[in-house]
């Protein structure tokens, strides 16, 4: 379930993308019954490289949706995106049981990624990535387990600084190690 929403704070009004990932009822058991409430995992961002999740919890389904989409909003984080469409490199996370591989893919191949992860991808803006959930298929501990292998995603200029290096050393590096595999492929065939 995904609407847009602007935000009230931001002067530029900017869109953002709410997924409504899960829904749950929940009990507690008191002294006089049971007290049924909703849980609400929800993703947001703004299609641009930034996302964030959060749950909320409340009486009534739309008050748990509102109050998780307001903590996602405080929670997002900048992935860095490689031409605006995938990632820079492969990454893997683990929470829980939840094994999560998300590999960059070339323009052309789309999203290829179930649910819970479909929506963290979407709501962030990448438009080709394969992936892949091994494990648990609790959908609380994908989309932690996907926003935590986001986190680690680091950029080319993030890593030449890091390195004390020029930009053009590490992205000649990744362009000539491709066309090196490319051309043994060839020599293969």
């Amino acid at each position: 379930m995904a609407r847009p929403n602007v935000s009230e704070n931001s002067s530029k009004e900017e869109q953002l993308i709410e997924k409504l990932v899960s829904v749950r009822r929940v009990t507690k058991v008191v002294k006089g019954g049971k007290t049924l409430r909703f849980s609400a995992l929800v993703v947001i961002g703004d299609g641009k490289g930034r996302v964030g999740y959060a749950t909320g919890k409340a009486r009534e389904v739309p008050e748990a949706v509102r109050k998780a989409s307001d903590k996602a909003k405080k929670s997002m984080i900048r992935v860095p995106l490689r031409e605006g469409r995938t990632l820079h490199h492969d990454v893997h996370a683990r929470i829980g049981a939840g094994n999560v591989f998300l590999r960059s893919a070339s323009p052309g191949t789309g999203v290829i990624a179930g649910g819970a992860m479909r929506a963290v991808f979407e709501a962030l803006g990448l438009h080709d990535v394969v992936s892949k959930s091994v494990g648990s298929t609790n959908y609380h501990n994908t989309v932690r387990a996907t926003i935590e292998a986001l986190k680690s995603v680091s950029s080319p200029r993030h890593v030449a600084n890091k390195l004390g290096k020029k930009l053009s050393d590490i992205v000649a590096r990744r362009d000539t190690h491709g066309s090196s595999e490319k051309e043994q492929v060839a020599e293969k065939n």
